[in-house]
């Protein structure tokens, strides 16, 4: 958290409690001064009883007329206290309810803050690069295989792009209900073939090992499916080494259709495994974080998924890494 974000999170913080103790004191000082208040009327009203009747002669109507006045103030008593317990419950839940509501929505902009750099950094770069290698090609002569090289590697950066700018379209489509998705009957063992076909292609050197049934048909929408199994091996390939494994499996099991992606990366900590697929939530800190990122991906796949009446859920990989599973009921 920056430095500015943490020195204003502290003023207010101060401020609360500031403003709780002293709601906390008046009611106190509201409450003492009722039952003095209280107890000087009894007093008051036993001292007007003695001064109108006598205790010697009349002493069972001074009894009566006694009993009256204490259980006035015994009810009464009661009376402040309960207002009181009441007041205090109700300030003591009203100032918890506004102290999460406040930390959550500066967690909520620090996140969106964080979100912002990355994706910044995460655009700068692929347009960074495409722009380099069309400039290398324009103003130099280059034979035709370092031409293609620099062609490849651009067309890989473009697409780059183009996934990035769609995850963020759809993850704000998805969230305002702006996106119309075309559910149909569709094979997703082609689809999940054709995403591994692609990855292939932008990383030939990495090793991806599969295992799709054949005729795997579900009912959805081609486009967020493909958006699903992409951010899901783009996210294996991210954390797992170069030269580690990313394997893709797609069966059925029980009757029911599991899509599995397997890294060997470092794994995901049991205290962060629900917490991954919050928006823009990205594990580690944010200022010593590697790792590209914008904190989409996953949200966007869980989205995705319970849009499919699907469920998506991250287990172990032993020995190493992280077993991402989404389940098609």
């Amino acid at each position: 958290m920056p430095r500015i974000v943490r020195k204003k999170l502290g003023t207010i913080t101060v401020v609360y409690w500031v403003l709780l103790l002293y709601t906390i004191t008046a009611l106190v000082w509201w409450f003492i001064s009722l039952m003095q208040q209280n107890k000087m009327m009894t007093d008051f009203r036993i001292s007007q009883l003695n001064y109108t009747i006598n205790r010697s002669t009349d002493p069972e109507h001074y009894k009566n007329e006694l009993e009256k006045i204490n259980k006035i103030h015994q009810r009464n008593s009661v009376k402040y206290i309960s207002e009181g317990s009441i007041f205090f419950l109700v300030i003591l839940v009203g100032a918890a309810f506004v102290y999460r509501a406040v930390r959550r929505e500066f967690n909520v902009q620090q996140q969106q803050q964080n979100f912002l750099m990355a994706v910044t950094h995460e655009l700068k770069t692929p347009i960074s690069v495409a722009r380099l290698n069309l400039e290398t090609i324009q103003k130099h002569s280059l034979d035709s295989e370092k031409q293609q090289r620099l062609i490849k590697m651009t067309l890989q950066e473009t697409a780059r792009l183009d996934f990035l700018t769609n995850n963020i379209l759809v993850s704000s489509q998805l969230e305002g209900s702006g996106f119309h998705s075309e559910k149909e009957e569709m094979n997703l063992s082609d689809l999940v073939k054709d995403c591994l076909h692609e990855f292939r292609g932008r990383y030939p050197e990495r090793i991806f090992n599969e295992y799709i049934e054949p005729n795997m048909d579900v009912k959805g929408d081609s486009l967020l499916l493909k958006i699903l199994v992409s951010n899901l091996l783009e996210n294996a390939i991210k954390y797992a080494p170069k030269e580690a494994a990313v394997t893709l499996r797609l069966g059925k099991e029980n009757e029911i259709i599991k899509l599995e992606v397997q890294d060997e990366g470092p794994g995901v900590p049991d205290g962060e495994k629900k917490k991954i697929f919050q928006k823009f939530y990205r594990i580690g800190n944010e200022a010593i974080r590697k790792t590209p990122g914008s904190g989409l991906g996953l949200f966007l796949c869980k989205k995705i998924a319970l849009d499919h009446n699907a469920d998506i859920t991250v287990t172990n990989n032993p020995p190493v890494g992280s077993n991402f599973i989404v389940t098609f009921y």
